[in-house]
């Protein structure tokens, strides 16, 4: 075995609860272990990195990671930690995004390695979908009694929590269900470890239970911490939304600055849970680190890591240069080397104006500029003030009262960049 699993989740800090015996039974031998993924949507986001890397360390160890997509429970909608049910998925949308979640597992897990632990996907649609009502509560509903359900804190919190208006008994039998994919991969699979957040272990001692009771086994069960902000905001939550791990909903840029813009404290959390790093490399980086903080050398490397595995090489250098570019002393060289979405996601938010291709032909005089074609100053008299300041740039360059914008000035035949100091930004798009 290349290594002590738990040991290795030990030291990054992703271990919250291991069900007795599950750390002797990993180092008999190889073993098959899973994690659920919902497929409600045809990206995963940041909040699921935690689950997949809890799986590529696994694979990392010599075990064998099986990636469950749940297409059934996707279904149905697991009660943990939610206060509303999901919209349901019809059959055609969660194969399209089971798809997808394969390509994004893929950046970790080796799916194709030819070896005996080379990762497998599975859907539970695949053996829920034929199975009757009635089969169901024969076979799997009369092993678990209420009161062992109803004792789940996930069952519990929802009924008694007063914002909600209870739970559907769809939602109730979630736990069965997750329960006998854990029963189903076993006997299937000789699947014997489930993983997941904390929040999962009701769920997850459930499908232990009915090994015990039905498959006649022992399954256990491996919970990691769920991700917190050390300034109390959600992890995964950027003003957007979500920081999805597909480029097209969040690009390469946005996802760099989410890890880049890490307060010290999380940066130190998340470069063991969120990289492949061993121990000495993030001593060695987090002592660097506080040699000297301001260079924010943790962040950097957290950043570089992450957007590399889940994106490429290119998109993280591409980022890179994008997040230093407005101190480059070559600015309008190196601004033209980006393309217009990591451009327009470089100056998200920035006002705005368009002027007619027509007046840049003329030569565009900065007074215009700044306040009769673009509304960027209040008035003449603010603009001739700041140019006479000389607080006024275009494209970083300084410039006078006197000075003409012209087409030699667009930034990809497209953009003007005007500053007024450090602090106000301001676009000129040419239409």
């Amino acid at each position: 075995m290349a290594s002590n699993f738990i040991e290795v989740l030990r030291w990054r800090g992703m271990i919250h609860d291991v069900m007795p015996g599950a750390e002797a039974h990993l180092l008999e031998k190889m073993r098959s272990a899973y994690i659920g993924f919902d497929p409600t949507a045809d990206s995963l986001h940041i909040g699921n990195l935690v689950p997949i890397m809890l799986l590529a360390h696994y694979q990392k160890c010599g075990h064998k990671p099986f990636a469950l997509v749940g297409g059934a429970t996707g279904m149905i909608g697991d009660p943990s930690g939610k206060s509303t049910e999901r919209n349901f998925l019809d059959e055609k949308t969660l194969r399209h995004n089971q798809e997808s979640i394969k390509k994004q597992l893929a950046h970790f897990l080796d799916f194709d390695n030819g070896e005996r632990n080379a990762a497998v996907l599975v859907n539970n649609y695949d053996w829920m979908k034929d199975f009757s009502f009635l089969d169901f509560i024969r076979d799997v509903g009369k092993h678990i009694t209420v009161n062992y359900m109803m004792a789940k804190d996930s069952v519990k919190n929802r009924i008694s929590a007063e914002s909600s208006d209870g739970m559907s008994f769809t939602e109730f039998t979630y736990q069965l269900v997750q329960g006998y994919d854990f029963l189903h991969l076993f006997k299937a699979h000789d699947c014997t470890i489930q993983m997941g957040g904390s929040d999962q272990w009701g769920n997850i001692t459930t499908g232990t239970e009915l090994i015990r009771r039905v498959g006649n086994g022992k399954g256990f069960a491996i919970t990691c911490p769920l991700i917190t902000k050390s300034d109390g905001s959600k992890f995964g939550k950027s003003e957007g939304g979500n920081v999805w791990l597909d480029a097209k909903r969040t690009s390469p840029y946005k996802f760099y600055q989410y890890w880049l813009n890490s307060s010290d404290d999380d940066a130190d959390k998340y470069i063991r849970i969120f990289t492949f790093l061993d121990e000495q490399q993030v001593k060695a980086l987090t002592e660097s680190h506080k040699e000297q903080p301001h260079l924010r050398l943790l962040q950097k490397r957290l950043a570089q890591e992450i957007t590399t595995m889940v994106h490429s090489q290119a998109d993280f250098e591409n980022a890179e240069k994008a997040s230093t570019i407005l101190y480059s002393k070559s600015f309008k060289a190196d601004i033209q080397t980006l393309d217009e979405a990591t451009f327009l996601d470089v100056f998200e938010g920035v006002p705005t104006a368009e002027v007619s291709k027509e007046l840049l032909d003329a030569g565009l005089d900065m007074i215009a500029a700044l306040s009769a074609e673009t509304k960027f100053l209040g008035s003449n008299g603010e603009a001739r003030r700041a140019l006479k300041e000389n607080s006024i740039s275009v494209n970083k360059e300084k410039v006078g009262e006197d000075y003409k914008i012209s087409t030699t000035d667009l930034i990809n035949n497209t953009y003007v960049i005007i500053n007024r100091g450090k602090r106000s930004t301001f676009i000129i798009r040419v239409v």
